[in-house]
């Protein structure tokens, strides 16, 4: 092994908790696009603006929000790169594991995919529902990369719970109620004031109604994190619960306040929080052992 690959290798737990880091703040950058109107700073894709592919002065796209959104696809590059690099890790650490190199792979696979629909999203003037698929990847994107973390420290072997299985039936549950949590927060977004453009065409729903299905969800998870905490209240547990906690002050904040322009940025930040936190508790409930192939004759006398 070269020097190189080594160093790389010795830095793989870093660049996947890297890769955590990136996923989730990609999101904030992208809200940062929406509340600011540059959704079509750049009105062209893969180009800036026509006949470009960074910003250059145009009549009818301000400098700001081009470079703003030029900011957040430059950014995709990056974390491109991180996801990149824990490949190569995965993919050099001998022996290799299959599932590291696996959960590597759907990182790297999974920013191609979100630059496509970053793409589909600009050439279709920011469709209310291409943004919903565009952040809902981010956040999947978000858990797997929780397990890409978790996966360091396991073995390969099948995954056997540490907690009853009425609990992980619980958390199967609570990850749908967060899946329909999230996607219901990008409707509220997509009928509000910060949709990503001014003339972006609003989704058709009252926002008060919307805002109460987002609060609906919000409290049937809290009801299931509460009867999680029936089977365990590990610090992983405390943790949620607190990220939660302070999410859902946040959002009603935001909603009493008028919906400013920096509670977005920091309601997005901690939906990423929220998934990170319910991932961490998914993965801190099983554990995977290591396997370890046996001699022949060890093999023989086991069976016997």
């Amino acid at each position: 092994m070269s020097k190189l690959t080594a160093l790389l290798v010795s830095w793989q737990r870093a660049l996947a908790i890297a890769v955590v880091i990136a996923q989730a703040g990609i999101a904030v950058t992208g809200s940062i696009v929406r509340v600011t109107g540059s959704g079509l700073g750049c009105p062209t894709w893969p180009e800036c603006v026509e006949g470009s592919v960074v910003p250059v002065e145009h009549p009818e796209v301000a400098a700001l929000h081009q470079w703003v959104e030029f900011g957040n696809r430059t950014l995709t590059g990056v974390v491109g790169v991180i996801a990149g690099l824990c490949v190569l890790a995965a993919w050099f650490n001998l022996p290799r594991r299959k599932r590291v190199v696996v959960l590597s792979l759907v990182q790297l696979v999974g920013v191609a995919v979100q630059a496509v629909v970053g793409g589909i999203t600009v050439l279709t003037g920011l469709a209310w529902y291409t943004v919903s698929i565009h952040f809902m990847i981010s956040m999947a994107l978000v858990w797997l990369a929780v397990l890409l973390v978790s996966s360091l420290s396991e073995g390969d072997g099948a995954a056997r719970l540490l907690v009853p299985a009425p609990l992980m039936k619980l958390q199967v549950v609570m990850a749908a109620v967060l899946g329909a949590l999230l996607l219901a927060g990008t409707w509220v977004t997509a009928a509000g004031p910060h949709a990503g453009d001014a003339s972006t065409p609003r989704l058709g729903i009252e926002v008060e109604t919307l805002a109460q299905i987002h609060a609906d969800l919000l409290f049937l998870f809290l009801g299931l994190l509460i009867a999680v905490g029936f089977f365990t209240r590990t610090r992983t547990y405390w943790t949620l619960v607190g990220v939660v906690l302070a999410q859902g002050v946040l959002g009603m904040v935001q909603y009493w306040t008028g919906v400013p322009e920096v509670l977005v940025s920091i309601h997005v930040l901690g939906a990423g929080a929220v998934v990170v936190a319910t991932a961490a508790l998914w993965t801190s409930s099983r554990e995977r052992t290591h396997e370890v192939e046996l001699p022949a004759g060890d093999q023989a006398l086991s069976k016997a």
